[in-house]
Parts: C-alpha cells; sequence; structure tokens
C-alpha cells in the first residue's frame, strides 16, 4: 500500500464526492478514501464507509454522530462528528491530498488547515477562492502546495496552460451551458419556480450549484476563482455561452493563439486529472466523437437579464471582503428560493442591497472574512424575512 495516495474527500456523498469515490473504485491500486465526511446525508456515508473501509468517516450533523457510530462499530472505521472535526483531521500525516467539495463556505477553514499542513488541495469547493483568495493563494505559496482544480471550466484551463509557463496569457474564456433559461427574459423569469431551476440540461449536481448555474452566478463564482488561480486581471477573463458543453474553457495567448479543451461532460475526468497530475490515467470513460456534435455554438452572456454574472464582476473589481459578501448573500438567497420563499430574480436584488449596506474592508484577515460572512448571512436571512411570498423585487 506504500505506493497508494490517500485522499481525503471532503463532501464524499455529494455529486463531486460520489464521482471521486467511482474514480478511486476504479483505481484501487493507485488511491483510498483516506477520509470520508457528510453534511448530514448519514445513510450514505454509512455506506461508503462499509464499501471503500476509509480509516475515519465525519458527520458534520452532531446530532446523527450516534447513528452512524453504531452504524459502523463492527468495523475499523473511526467515527466523528462536526465541523472541528474535519478541520483536525485533514491535517493527519498520512493523508496525501485533500479533496475539498464541501459547498459553500463552510469549506474554507478545512482548506487553510490543510494547505498549512502542506496537503496538496483538489479543489472543487470555489467559494474557498471567492472568499479568500488572496489569502489561499498566499498560504499555497508559503507552504509549497499545489492547488489543483476540480471544477471543469477551471481544470479545462490548468490543462491548456500545461507547458506554456514562458508565454503570456492575453485572456482566459469561460464557457457557460447558459443553464435551463437560456435565452429567456425578465418577464420569464420572474415566475419560474425551484423545480424549473433544477433542470440542467448537461450537467447533473447538487441543488445549490444547479439553481446558481441557472442565475448565472455559478459562472460569476468562477470568474473570482480564476483571477486567483491563474494570478490574472479582471480584464483577462471573459464569459461566453456554449450551449453543448463540449469546450470547457480556453486559454488565448499574446500571440492570439487559442487553445481549448474538449470533452464530454463528465466531472470524472477533471477529478481523475487533478488526482494524477502531472500525468493522464488511462481509463473507460465514455469518448466524445466530433460527429455526435455537428455543431458547436456561442454566444454572449446576457449579463443584463441574469445581472449575478454582472455582480460577481463588480465585486472582483471592488476587492477586499465584496466577493466574500455577494458568496454569503448569495448562499442564503439560494436557500430562500429551494425553500419557495422568494422568487428568482429576488436573489440578485438581495445580494446587491447586501453589497451597499455590509461593511466594506479593503485589505481583510481571516477573522474579517469570518465576521463578514455571519454579518451577511444575518442581514439576507432579514431581507427575505421581511419580503413578501415571492416577491420579485425589494
Amino acid at each position: 500500500m506504500t505506493n497508494v495516495k490517500n485522499i481525503a474527500i471532503l463532501g464524499s456523498t455529494g455529486s463531486i464526492g460520489t464521482q471521486a469515490l467511482d474514480v478511486i473504485s476504479g483505481n484501487a491500486d493507485l488511491f483510498r478514501a483516506y477520509v470520508i465526511t457528510a453534511q448530514k446525508s448519514a445513510d450514505l456515508l454509512i455506506a461508503q464507509a462499509l464499501q471503500f473501509k476509509p480509516a475515519y468517516a465525519i458527520i458534520c450533523d452532531e446530532r446523527k454522530y450516534q447513528y452512524v457510530k453504531d452504524a459502523l462499530a463492527h468495523t475499523e472505521v473511526k467515527v466523528l462528528a462536526g465541523i472541528d472535526a474535519i478541520t483536525d483531521i485533514v491535517t493527519h500525516p498520512e493523508i496525501d491530498m485533500v479533496l475539498t467539495a464541501m459547498v459553500g463556505f463552510s469549506g474554507l477553514e478545512p482548506t487553510i488547515a490543510a494547505i498549512k499542513a502542506g496537503k496538496d488541495i483538489a479543489l472543487a469547493n470555489k467559494e474557498t477562492l471567492v472568499v479568500a483568495g488572496e489569502l489561499i493563494t498566499t498560504l499555497a505559496k508559503t507552504h509549497g502546495v499545489k492547488i489543483l482544480p476540480v471544477d471543469s471550466e477551471h481544470s479545462a484551463i490548468f490543462q491548456c496552460l500545461a507547458g506554456e509557463e514562458n508565454n503570456a496569457i492575453e485572456k482566459i474564456i469561460l464557457t457557460a451551458s447558459g443553464g435551463p433559461f437560456r435565452g429567456k427574459n425578465l418577464d420569464f423569469l420572474a415566475n419560474v419556480m425551484r423545480e424549473d431551476a433544477l433542470k440542467h440540461p448537461n450537467w447533473v449536481m447538487g441543488a445549490k450549484i444547479t439553481i446558481d448555474s441557472a442565475s448565472l452566478m455559478n459562472k460569476g463564482l468562477e470568474v473570482i476563482e480564476a483571477k486567483w488561480l491563474f494570478d490574472l486581471e479582471t480584464e483577462q477573463i471573459d464569459v461566453i455561452v456554449h450551449p453543448q458543453s463540449i469546450i470547457h474553457s480556453m486559454v488565448q495567448f499574446e500571440d492570439g493563439s487559442i487553445k481549448a479543451q474538449m470533452g464530454l461532460p463528465d466531472m470524472k475526468l477533471p477529478i481523475q486529472y487533478a488526482f494524477t497530475y502531472p500525468n493522464r490515467l488511462k481509463n473507460d470513460f465514455k469518448r466524445f466523437n466530433f460527429t455526435d456534435y455537428p455543431n458547436l455554438t456561442f454566444e454572449k452572456a446576457d449579463s443584463k437579464t441574469f445581472r449575478n454574472l454582472a455582480i460577481a464582476f463588480d465585486a472582483l473589481k471592488q476587492g477586499g471582503n465584496m466577493p466574500c459578501i455577494i458568496n454569503a448573500a448569495n448562499e442564503i438567497v439560494v436557500k430562500g428560493f429551494l425553500d419557495n420563499t422568494i422568487g428568482f430574480l429576488a436573489m440578485s436584488d438581495i445580494i446587491e442591497t447586501c453589497m451597499q449596506k455590509i461593511s466594506f474592508i479593503s485589505s481583510p484577515l481571516l477573522d474579517d472574512y469570518l465576521n463578514t460572512d455571519k454579518e451577511t448571512r444575518i442581514f439576507a436571512q432579514n431581507l427575505i424575512e421581511k419580503m413578501p411570498l415571492k416577491a420579485v423585487h425589494i
């Protein structure tokens, strides 16, 4: 087992986590799921623990700790509970890599702890860089840690840049599917329901990221993430809608040449590449066939109708704790939309109000990020509670 890479999968029961376990299952001689964690999906966590026999299984919801512990009592799996347990376990000396696939802000502190412990990060939790990109990238450089992107778009950019270390980037082009509401107008969006927004045309993802995709906030967050991953200026990042989701993103170099990474919409490939970088591993994933996609099309992103994309660019330009503000507000409004307490368009309204009302800090430290996140969540939730049911505008 000495050549096996021990991986901590933070968020093993989510879409990324389950696909990461598929990759591990197909390459048991190379990888071991050393740690698996779940927020509250206790039954799936138990099933994963029985199948993959990790050293540790952690359930964030401490109310479910005894249930998980009892179910795994006959195994050698150590069961822990709570976010602090996750933050502690990522420093374990046996862990070689940490896949951060937790949803939202919750991934920040475990990622910081893992970096400080010298663990390479397979990053699927984009919010970590959105909230504290400068802090995270500085820590990674200080501790000699690689941050390997798992998002399909950022993995595509990362792959396009392989071997191009000495060539200047003119810009990167992030592709967006456009989500389920591509081409729709404000009148249409005013009446959409959660069931409509959860029907993504190309990808199978968790509820939160699917709603973000429908509102284009996901692409906005990816813009901010890209700035920090690839050390870019805001003006060097472009977004284009590509409905087929075959070209995952592109890099344009200073000579005008463009490189693109292509493939079927399948997250197992970027997950595997992060696990094996800089090598590529043979697999039996379904292959892309050009004749199945005779037309690849592209459209300008509509940031007037889908204001969240423009909001994210504005937050990136302002810098400081502004990306932290929009991320916290977005997590609250997405939950509000999923709970059917606010309308689709109200999400952008509330985020913009938070940007105006929450205190701006130009050079935040970790405590500032934590306080900003808490303050914004409370403020955004209060806005929701004061709104009429399914209100569209504040």
